[in-house]
């Protein structure tokens, strides 16, 4: 569904993603994972053409080849960004109708839709509110909820449950999971919480570029022989592995 080849992107003599490589089924979560400043965002930025990648790069969509054919699968992709996108003095639902017509959703239908999206996630009652009186959780709900609005085959969310509470965090997840599953919705995700990678159907650890790609218990076990631990390793133990190895591997010269 979606596949990056050589990937890299610089700013100046910055680089802040260096050849990634990235191939992601139909229908599975996939997590970008890694801390602040690794390139996460900046390669969904890449994906979604609002950045040019550098020369070399080889990125498709469902089939289609990015950044050339790019308005052919914009209609296909859901996409909450990290920062809150939402207009502060329209209530939730006047969000939802404007981006809904962006979306170009037949207006028989999209006051259907709307209430479907915030039944899902919980905002029904809060419709009237301005954005501006939302909460953290409240606004990343709606967020989500545009993301939603066209019932996307494609959602990519960049760092969906930062500032927000353990609870909300876990309904996330639950949703995620059952898109996916029950509607076969390709997720990309990014995040830095570490603990977070569990719930992803496979992750790539990310730093600049793609350290290690595998199941979240595939890694552990991994990081589990090589260590020789009598137990699994946490997420946070299998990233500092896998970065420490590629550091060493950088200080003896590729070696």
């Amino acid at each position: 569904m979606i596949k990056i080849s050589g990937l890299s992107k610089s700013f100046g003599s910055f680089k802040a993603v260096e050849n990634l490589d990235i191939n992601i089924q139909a229908g599975e979560i996939y997590g970008l994972i890694g801390p602040n400043g690794s390139g996460k965002t900046t390669t969904i930025l890449v994906l979604l053409d609002i950045l040019d990648p550098d020369p070399g790069a080889k990125i498709t969509i469902d089939g289609k080849k990015i950044p050339k054919r790019i308005n052919e699968v914009y209609h296909k992709i859901g996409f909450m960004p990290q920062e809150l996108s939402l207009y502060l003095d329209l209530t939730i639902e006047q969000n939802l109708k404007f981006f809904g017509k962006l979306y170009k959703i037949p207006k028989p239908i999209i006051n259907s839709r709307i209430q479907e999206v915030l039944e899902l996630i919980n905002l029904t009652e809060f419709k009237k509110r301005l954005i501006s009186k939302c909460s953290g959780g409240m606004q990343r709900r709606c967020s989500l909820a545009v993301a939603l609005l066209h019932k996307p085959e494609i959602l990519i969310l960049d760092e969906p449950t930062v500032g927000i509470d353990p609870e909300l965090r876990i309904e996330f997840w639950e949703y995620f999971k059952k898109i996916s599953k029950e509607d076969g919705v390709t997720i990309l995700i990014t995040t830095h919480y570490l603990a977070e990678s569990i719930n992803c159907d496979r992750i790539g650890l990310m730093n600049k570029e793609i350290l290690i790609s595998g199941t979240p218990i595939e890694l552990m076990e991994t990081v589990r022989r090589l260590r020789n631990l009598d137990r699994l390793p946490d997420m946070e133990e299998v990233f500092i592995h896998y970065t420490h190895q590629e550091r060493n591997k950088k200080e003896l010269g590729g070696i």
